[in-house]
């Protein structure tokens, strides 16, 4: 019986067998090795180096049978280079100097009732103040989720300079501390984020109702901002047909690497049938392949407006 082939040094995995080949292909900063096999092994052929062979995942799982082969040829499609700069410069848009932030109010169950009373009857006048540079974009109640929970969207036009323009003038502003101290009785705890957006998404514009909004929340690995843009770049064409994509935001300020996915249905069973007639399009799974190794962790909210919320 032939002996294994001998191992590189520091390899951790089979790199050659008698048919097949090695290559190596630059991928943004890093390479990736790539076993190319002719022939598919026999049930019971060992593979080389006492690593077996395993079935093709994207086959196993009902992905395109070429999707390999578009993985491949979407290697020579312009891609950001995360070399050259920050990606929130790469990956924001750049004719625009929007900053948004995100809010989350966990509010005591017996005071939901109460604080969106307040919440609707003193934002909207703060916002009328044409002098404030800061839009309303959404408010809603979390109906599926973490429960008693409000979020809120606001937009800055600007970027950092107009959110510390409204920052100064709210602490003058006695309406608004006031709303702030009887806010704070009925709060458990709030966290908020600073987000831009992704240049490929659409803008967050006001729409009717009614609708529920999904918020789905994406956790990365660390340095892997740029893949998961280079993938949705292609993608969100596949998710517009009827007209679900709010906005795509990613983390500034707050926890990193977080990236925030708005969508708009018309109810529970249409955010069904639109989410399952995306799988039907061909290149979508591909997307789906390819970012879910990025997760950490996610989450899906999916939320009910509140009156005064632009989004409806």
């Amino acid at each position: 019986m032939d002996a294994a082939p001998r191992q590189p040094d520091g390899a951790g995995s089979c790199l050659r067998s008698r048919e097949g080949r090695i290559s190596s292909v630059a991928f943004g900063s890093h390479f990736a090795l790539q076993l190319v096999v002719p022939r598919q092994s026999s049930p019971g052929e060992g593979g080389v180096g006492g690593c077996s062979p395993r079935a093709d995942p994207l086959s196993r799982r009902g992905y395109s049978r070429d999707a390999e082969g578009s993985w491949f040829r979407s290697l020579f499609v312009h891609k950001v280079d995360p070399r050259k700069d920050a990606h929130s410069n790469l990956l924001s848009k750049k004719e625009t100097s929007n900053l948004y932030k995100i809010q989350f109010h966990n509010v005591k169950p017996e005071c939901l009732d109460a604080y969106n009373s307040l919440t609707e009857e003193v934002l909207p006048k703060l916002h009328s103040d044409a002098d404030y540079p800061c839009d309303l974009v959404g408010n809603w109640n979390t109906w599926y989720g973490e429960q008693d929970q409000a979020v809120h969207l606001w937009r800055f036009s600007g970027g950092y300079p107009a959110l510390m323009d409204c920052m100064n003038k709210l602490k003058q502003n006695k309406e608004y501390l006031d709303f702030r101290k009887e806010r704070s009785r009925m709060l458990l705890s709030r966290r908020n984020q600073l987000l831009l957006e992704f240049s490929f998404w659409n803008e967050p514009l006001p729409r009717q109702g009614p609708n529920i909004y999904e918020l789905r929340t994406y956790k990365l690995k660390p340095g892997t901002m740029i893949e998961w843009g280079n993938n949705w770049a292609r993608a969100i064409k596949y998710r517009q047909e009827n007209q679900e994509a709010v906005g795509g935001f990613f983390s500034q300020i707050g926890e990193l690497y977080v990236v925030h996915h708005l969508w708009a249905y018309k109810d529970l069973q249409s955010r069904e049938e639109t989410r399952n007639a995306a799988w039907r399009k061909r290149g979508w799974d591909e997307n789906v392949y390819y970012t879910v190794p990025l997760i950490r962790t996610m989450e899906s909210r999916i939320m009910i407006p509140l009156k005064i919320s632009p989004l409806q």
